[in-house]
């Protein structure tokens, strides 16, 4: 329960609330909300309770209702007894929405992106903004229909042009709501950057919007982040946290490597993103802490995280065996690209299929290598095999691509590339590659 003790002054309130005296007042006057009790010397004195149920009714009016709606609405909700707690978490969302039309949203937004139908998407949002707080339509609709998009893409129903149409419309919407967001009240700074080499942005964007609406003074940079940037950006701006995220293997590679430029700088790292629910091992090589899946609960870890820090969680080494078979692979990368391309001349395979297959699987053994554990490729060698499988490509043909890879990790790495060929005997042993 939140603590109901009278003990914050009015200036207490203000501050955190970031509420006026006269604004204060007004509310009590009019709406017996809140009721404080009086110090013996007659001042006001508020509870921490109060301070919550104001902050909820703040933001409420920051979502574009009326006072008297939002006080309403939490009369409502006090009605079924609920902790206040639970209010913060989730406004609006048992009371306006529910999972049914939180789907219907959904999908007809992904519709109206996938059929480039800008107004109509432009309207369903409007429409989803209206009925639920902020916090719920970026991870039930945007997020959650992003991803949607993208497994789509990946399934070969979906174009590429279609996934950054939605994206577009997506991060346009977001910037729409950052530049309405009030001017921060906390004076620490927070540094939101992608790191080099990671496209993928939109779940930084949107966290700097929730976390903006909390008050954080937000430092958003981007997709793409040069580390030799990053550093400039630190010295200038000296951030209590660096909030980063990665959608790929390749980008948890780069992740590592951000955390361990942070480590030298003794910025705490706090990171996301899909590729540690597809890989959840790959979380343990990078020095931060991992955030919850949950778009709506980040703000709140992050205030932990911010005020009342646990230890932070550090990689292991990469080995000097990995070191050097990293090296190796990278020298040779492109002479085994060559081989295998010139090796499928003659098979049933479009050379844009296998240009694609060598450069994603590259990437991955080199991403895989850069961490420290070859293992980390068992899922996403899967993944692999799934996209080409669904642009066409039967199971003997990526079968024979396998094959031919595999011969030419031999040929051009010998036995320095036991890491990488022991790696794929085990693959083949277990059927995988089939």
């Amino acid at each position: 329960m939140v603590d109901s003790a009278h003990i914050y002054n009015l200036k207490a309130v203000m501050k955190e609330v970031c509420i006026s005296a006269a604004t204060l007042r007004a509310w009590e006057r009019r709406y017996h909300l809140p009721m404080p009790q009086r110090s013996a010397g007659g001042h006001r004195l508020y509870s921490r309770q109060d301070i919550e149920m104001l902050k909820w009714l703040v933001a409420r009016q920051d979502e574009g209702l009326s006072i008297s709606h939002a006080i309403e609405l939490w009369k409502a909700q006090q009605s079924t007894e609920q902790d206040l707690s639970g209010l913060v978490q989730a406004p609006l969302e048992s009371i306006s929405m529910g999972e049914a039309m939180l789907d219907e949203l959904r999908e007809r937004w992904v519709t109206a992106c996938t059929a480039f139908d800008d107004q109509s998407a432009k309207h369903i949002l409007d429409q989803a903004f209206a009925l639920a707080a902020p916090e719920v339509i970026c991870s039930e609709v945007l997020q959650k229909g992003l991803a949607q998009v993208g497994d789509d893409w990946y399934s070969g129903f979906v174009s590429v042009q279609q996934e950054h149409f939605a994206t577009a419309i997506a991060i346009r919407r977001i910037n729409s709501l950052l530049a309405a967001v009030t001017a921060p009240t906390r004076r620490e700074h927070i540094l939101v950057a992608c790191p080099p080499g990671e496209e993928h942005s939109f779940v930084l964007l949107m966290l700097t919007y929730l976390l903006r609406r909390r008050g954080w003074d937000v430092v958003h940079l981007g997709a793409d982040v040069p580390l030799i940037n990053l550093d400039a950006t630190i010295q200038q701006t000296k951030p209590v946290m660096v909030l980063s995220a990665a959608q790929t293997l390749y980008g948890a590679a780069s992740l590592r490597q951000m955390s361990e430029y942070l480590q030298t700088q003794t910025v705490p790292l706090s990171f996301g993103g899909g590729i540690f629910l597809q890989v959840p091992a790959a979380a343990r090589h990078i020095s931060g802490y991992y955030l919850d899946r949950e778009l709506s609960n980040v703000p709140k870890l992050v205030e932990i995280l911010v005020t009342a820090p646990p230890d932070m969680p550090v990689a292991p080494p990469v080995s000097s065996e990995y070191a050097a078979m990293l090296r190796l692979f990278v020298h040779h990368e492109t002479g085994i690209g060559d081989y295998v391309t010139s090796s499928l001349q003659d098979a049933q395979l479009e050379t844009a299929h296998v240009g694609i297959a060598i450069d994603n699987l590259g990437r991955l053994i080199s991403s895989a290598l850069s961490l420290g554990d070859i293992n980390l490729l068992d899922q996403s060698v899967g993944w692999l095999a799934g996209l080409l499988k669904n642009r066409g490509i039967s199971t003997a043909a990526a079968g024979q691509f396998y094959a031919v890879y595999t011969e030419s990790v031999k040929k051009y790495l010998g036995e320095d590339g036991a890491i990488i060929q022991d790696w794929f005997s085990k693959l083949e042993m277990t059927g995988t590659l089939e």
